[in-house]
């Protein structure tokens, strides 16, 4: 043990590291230090971590190479270093939202996710930043600093799980769980260049999880590959209906035919052209894969983006009025948050009955297009991630929108249905972005989903591009 650089165990897989333990080659201390060592040299630059659990961390590691050199490995998270974004509940440990509301806050229990990782034997580092209350699509924070994109540190990294990507791509532990309401996962992993998923809704407890809106509530893995998503996923997923596969391992292996759509309409509408072309390469790939590319139309989404902004506010508006938190302790939430939850107040019960009917328009067409096709191509994101502070973005000469619509146009689809969603990393910008591919899948299809990505992740190179720090 100790032949391997901080960097060379920092980037390591899930599944490399794991081989490596079981053949006793390295420790989950050496794991952990490396971890801690980027944390502490990284985090503060980047605003990347709330809470450092280096003591506890170090404890677990010790703990866990004991019972390896027994022979006691209970799975692939055995030992690996991970973190969790700070809205997930975890004993005795605080978690703040990203808020100064639950600044002092200390659960009583743990969520049912970080229940099922202690469980897996996954080692757990610290608490990630985020945008507050998950309430936000940059990342950026008035209480605890914004998180900084590890390619570009004037960048947003995206939200709300930012500082979760910014933890992945940098290599302060192998992987993360976040939280995905419209896109909270799959763009903070598509602007820091990792990989994203956010499963089929109700696949993962919410259970102790500071909610936003609790029908677009999702948790799901940020990490480096496909294949550490899956291994995540497996730890931290529920049963799924009688008759559908598990996302396993194995199944990812396995050569597989499968047809992608191609929208006609709504996702490529006012797309960055980097960004278009890097899709359109993508597709090229996956053909030569041996995947078919059929184009597909759904109209009903240009109106459902209004819509299901509607059933996100005023549940979330709800939840805060339901705590004592809103209003009474409206000077203690940043401003755009404050914003959102006085907005939330102002949606009338014909605007929230009609967003359900929008909804059920928009899941019939998902229905109607995944009967042809596999899955959906789309951009993850319609532009590179902007610089911190800017809230206006124009793209091909368009009118200016707010970066949190442009942001969340391409993600909010697969919320509002609770289908399966997938971003990877398909190229760079000329300014060295990363740019993130969407594919979106049948319910329950994880297993699909995650065998289509895989097999364009292990034909391109993107997935080992990492940036760097200095």
């Amino acid at each position: 043990m100790g032949s391997h650089s901080e960097s060379e165990l920092a980037f390591l897989s899930i599944r490399q590291a794991a081989g490596l333990l079981r053949r006793r080659e390295i420790s989950p201390v050496e794991l952990v230090d490396a971890a801690l060592a980027r944390i502490e040299r990284w985090s503060p630059k980047l605003h990347v971590f709330l809470t450092v659990l280096t003591k506890q961390a170090r404890t677990q590691a010790q703990r866990a190479e004991r019972e390896i050199r027994r022979g006691n490995i209970k799975g692939p998270l055995y030992g690996i270093p991970i973190s969790l974004k700070d809205n997930f509940w975890t004993q005795a440990i605080r978690t703040t939202a990203g808020s100064k509301i639950l600044a002092d806050f200390v659960p009583p229990s743990d969520s049912d996710v970080a229940q099922s990782l202690s469980q897996a034997g996954a080692i757990l580092l610290g608490k990630t930043n985020m945008h507050e209350f998950a309430y936000g699509i940059t990342g950026e924070n008035p209480h605890y600093g914004s998180s900084r994109n590890p390619w570009a540190p004037d960048r947003i990294s995206g939200g709300s799980s930012g500082g979760s990507a910014v933890a992945v791509a940098t290599g302060m532990g192998f992987a993360s769980v976040g939280t995905d309401t419209g896109g909270s996962i799959r763009i903070p992993a598509a602007l820091c260049g990792i990989v994203g998923l956010k499963p089929t809704f109700g696949l993962v407890s919410v259970e102790g999880v500071v909610p936003l809106s609790r029908s677009f509530d999702h948790v799901g893995p940020l990490a480096r590959n496909v294949t550490d998503a899956c291994i995540l996923l497996e730890a931290i997923a529920g049963k799924y209906p009688r008759g559908e596969t598990r996302p396993r391992d194995r199944a990812l292996r396995k050569k597989q035919k499968f047809r992608l759509g191609w929208p006609r309409d709504f996702f490529f509408e006012r797309v960055d052209g980097e960004i278009e072309s890097a899709i359109k390469v993508a597709a090229k790939k996956f053909e030569e894969l041996g995947a078919g590319i059929e184009p597909v139309s759904m109209p009903q989404l240009a109106d459902s983006v209004d819509r299901a902004t509607h059933l996100v506010v005023a549940e979330a508006s709800y939840y805060h009025q339901s705590q004592g938190y809103y209003p009474s302790r409206s000077q203690d939430y940043g401003d755009d948050v404050r914003g959102h939850l006085e907005w939330g107040h102002k949606v009338s019960a014909v605007d929230y009955l009609a967003a359900i009917e929008s909804r059920q328009k928009v899941e019939q067409a998902f229905a109607a297009a995944l009967k042809k096709v596999d899955a959906i191509l789309t951009p993850t994101s319609p532009i590179p991630a902007p610089r911190i502070g800017e809230s206006q973005v124009r793209t091909l000469g368009e009118r200016e929108t707010t970066v949190r619509a442009e942001l969340l146009r391409m993600t909010r689809p697969a919320n509002l249905t609770g289908l399966p969603a997938i971003s990877v990393p398909c190229g760079l910008t000329s300014e060295g972005l990363p740019i993130g591919l969407q594919l979106i899948g049948e319910r329950w299809g994880e297993a699909r989903l995650l065998a289509m990505a895989l097999a364009y992740e292990e034909a391109t190179p993107w997935h080992r591009r990492h940036p760097q720090l200095g």
